[in-house]
Order: C-alpha cells, then sequence, then structure tokens
C-alpha cells in the first residue's frame, strides 16, 4: 500500500484518492492539552490562550504516533515541519528505523520539509501527483527536495507572543508587534527558521507589501495556498492580488488547523508559494 504521512501542522487531514494519514501535534498548558486532530476546537483553543495568563508549549508527534500512521504502508512517503522548530523529524526518523527492522521489504522516506503549513501542502500535492504519473519511490524522494527550494513560506502575524514564549523568536521583537494595529510580516529561511522582514500597519500595506514580497521571490504565477487563523478576508485579499498580478495563479484558501494557529495567532495568515 503506498501511503502519505505527514504531521498536523500540514493542516491537512485527508486527500481525495490517496491513503493520508496526519500525525497530531500537541498544544498545552499546566490545566488542558489540545491534541490537533481533526476533530479539535480551534476556535474554543484560541479563546483558551487568549485568556490563559501562564505559559503554553507545543509537543510533536511521538514515534508511536509516527508507526500508527506507517501502518501497513509497503511504499511511504513522511514529511514533518521544519527540524529547526520541532522535533518531528528525528521522531519520524526513528519510527521509520523500526518500521523497516519489522518490515524490512517496504520503502520509507521521511523529508525535513524545513517549512510548515502551506509550503508543505504544496510538496504534498507535488508528490501525489508525481506518484499518480508513475515516478518510483526513488524519483520521488529526490524530486520533492529539489521541488521545495523553488517554493516559499511568508506569513503576516498580528501577535508572536506563542513563538516568544518558545524561544523561537527575540522577546524584543515580539513585544512591538499587536499593538497600534501593527503586524509582522516575515518568511521561512532555507535553513528553516523564522525570518522577521517588515512590520506594516493596516491592511492595505500588508496586501501591497505581501504581493511585493512575493513577487521579489520569483512568483510569476502557479499554486497559492494560505491558510488563516480565523482571518479569511485578508487571505483572500492577498489572493485577489497575486491572481490580479499574475494570471494562472492557483488559489487555494483555508482555515489553519491547531499547531499553525498556535504559532500564527487569531487574525494571521501563512502563505505557500510556487517561485
Amino acid at each position: 500500500m503506498i501511503k502519505f504521512v505527514i504531521d498536523s501542522s500540514c493542516d491537512t487531514n485527508s486527500y481525495e484518492g490517496v491513503n493520508l494519514e496526519a500525525a497530531p501535534l500537541s498544544i498545552y498548558t499546566a490545566e488542558r492539552e489540545f491534541v490537533d486532530t481533526p476533530d479539535m476546537d480551534v476556535h474554543e483553543m484560541l479563546d483558551y490562550l487568549l485568556a490563559y495568563k501562564g505559559r503554553s508549549y507545543t509537543s510533536c508527534p511521538t514515534t508511536e504516533s509516527w508507526l500508527k500512521a506507517f501502518e501497513g504502508g509497503t511504499e511511504i512517503y513522511c514529511m514533518t515541519l521544519t527540524s529547526r522548530l520541532s522535533g518531528a523529524y528525528n521522531s519520524a526518523c526513528a519510527a521509520r528505523d523500526q518500521y523497516l527492522e519489522k518490515y524490512p521489504d517496504a520503502k520509507v522516506v521521511v523529508i525535513d520539509s524545513l517549512t510548515t503549513g502551506p509550503e508543505m501542502r504544496l510538496a504534498l500535492e507535488k508528490m501525489i501527483a508525481w506518484k499518480k504519473e508513475g515516478k518510483s519511490f526513488e524519483e520521488i524522494s529526490v524530486l520533492v527536495k529539489e521541488y521545495l527550494s523553488s517554493t516559499r513560506l511568508f506569513f503576516s502575524f498580528r501577535s508572536l507572543h506563542n513563538f516568544a514564549q518558545n524561544g523561537r523568536v527575540n522577546k524584543v521583537v515580539a513585544s512591538a508587534i499587536g499593538m497600534l494595529n501593527i503586524s509582522i510580516m516575515g518568511t521561512a529561511s532555507a535553513d528553516g527558521d523564522i525570518q522577521p522582514m517588515t512590520k506594516c500597519r493596516g491592511t492595505k500595506c500588508i496586501v501591497n507589501r505581501l504581493t511585493e514580497e512575493i513577487t521579489k521571490a520569483g512568483f510569476t504565477g502557479g499554486k497559492v495556498r494560505i491558510c488563516h487563523i480565523e482571518n479569511e478576508e485578508l487571505a483572500t485579499l492577498v489572493g485577489e492580488s497575486l491572481k490580479e498580478r499574475f494570471q494562472g495563479t492557483d488559489l487555494l484558501i483555508y482555515p489553519a488547523r491547531g499547531l499553525c494557529s498556535y504559532y500564527g495567532e487569531r487574525g494571521g495568515i501563512i502563505i505557500g508559494c510556487e517561485c
């Protein structure tokens, strides 16, 4: 059986016509745990965290979660969010080794996407398309890494609070965001780190600057995937701006799941595009 396995930061729980499994990450505090499964209430989580005064944390899928996702597969394409921000890649590699000990004839590749969310989704869609075209396991294992070097991730967040309290960004940088309608725009670096670029005030500024940054990155039309954290309006404005500038833009907008909602926080958007 051919299986595609991702972690829940990909914001994709099913894909028509393929066997897709998502290993869940978790968001937790001293009082509660939110497991990033399809039935998790993202709105409730955001409300709870907004009111909660203590620290919150995230945890990657366990080795057992990955093994459960692999079960039954003879050809497995596994992709994780960036290893610079999570232990998901290492736990998936440990699961791969255990799985191959039990099923030595299976084929398993684990790909460190060096990104998350919509950019991961682009790579997943590409792997599925290649498999439907008849490409081999070995070909896809190489091609997906090349493809990820030709895609980019951008974001606009109203807050970096959760990034800062988990040590992902500088607290001084985070403290300047979210006041006076100021948002921060940024990207994922080639090494898989978060890289803030500029601050912006107001929706019009965000749309214009994101359009310009995506254009400068080399986007000339093609696939754009945008997930939003309860801000479909901004996601739509950015998507329509790109479609207006570039004919042939293939746009998909959808709500983020738990992990991306936790780090993007309410009002944020994350964009993956082919460049």
